[in-house]
C-alpha cells in the first residue's frame, strides 16, 4: 500500500507545455491534490473546472489534463479510456511499457518535456522536503492531434509558441 502518493505539478510543467493543450476546450484537471495545477492553467488562460470529487465517478470538462496519483494508473488509464475525452496526463515514463497501457491505447502521442519535472510532494498535506525527482515523466496525449507522434519541447520552441498565445516581451524590449 502506498503511503504517500501526493505530488503536486509546478507551474513550469504546465507552462511548458500549454502550447500543445487545446483552448477551445473546457478543461478538468481530473485529480484536486492542493488545487495548485487548476489555478496554474487558470493562470495559463485555460477555462478550468478543478474541483474536489471523485475522478472515478465523475465526468466533467471536455479534456482532461492532470497529474494522478501513479499508484492508481491502472485505474486511471482505464478511467480515461472509458470517458473517450481527448488528454494531457504527466505519468512516469515506464508506463508506455506496462502492459495495462499497451491494452488501452495504442494511438498515444508523447511530448517530451526539456528537463525533469521536479514536484512538490505533500505528506497529509504539508509540503516536506523530496530533494531532486528521481525518475522521469512525460505527457502522454491522447486524441489531441499533435504535430508528431513524439513530440521533443526546448526552450525556443516553447517560448515561440507562447508568443502566439501570450504577448511575451523580448528581453531586449525590458525596461527598467
Amino acid at each position: 500500500m502506498v503511503k504517500h502518493d501526493d505530488y503536486m505539478t509546478p507551474f513550469s510543467a504546465w507552462e511548458d507545455v500549454s502550447a500543445y493543450i487545446p483552448r477551445h476546450l473546457t478543461l478538468w484537471q481530473g485529480f484536486y491534490g492542493d488545487g495548485t495545477s487548476g489555478a496554474h492553467l487558470t493562470e495559463l488562460g485555460f477555462d478550468v473546472i478543478h474541483e474536489d470529487v471523485d475522478f472515478f465517478t465523475h465526468d466533467l470538462g471536455e479534456c482532461v489534463v492532470t497529474n494522478p496519483p501513479f499508484s492508481e494508473l491502472p485505474r486511471v488509464l482505464a478511467r480515461l479510456r472509458e470517458l473517450g475525452k481527448p488528454f494531457v496526463v504527466i505519468m512516469p515514463c515506464s508506463t508506455l511499457t506496462t502492459r495495462y497501457f499497451r491494452d488501452l491505447f495504442q494511438d498515444i502521442q508523447v511530448i517530451v518535456p526539456r528537463r525533469r519535472i521536479q514536484f512538490r510532494k505533500l505528506v497529509d498535506g504539508v509540503e516536506v522536503p523530496s530533494g531532486r525527482g528521481s525518475f522521469d515523466c512525460l505527457y502522454f496525449c491522447w486524441r489531441l492531434g499533435l504535430p508528431r507522434d513524439v513530440v521533443f519541447l526546448n526552450k525556443d520552441v516553447i517560448r515561440r509558441k507562447l508568443k502566439k498565445i501570450i504577448v511575451i516581451p523580448s528581453p531586449s524590449s525590458t525596461s527598467f
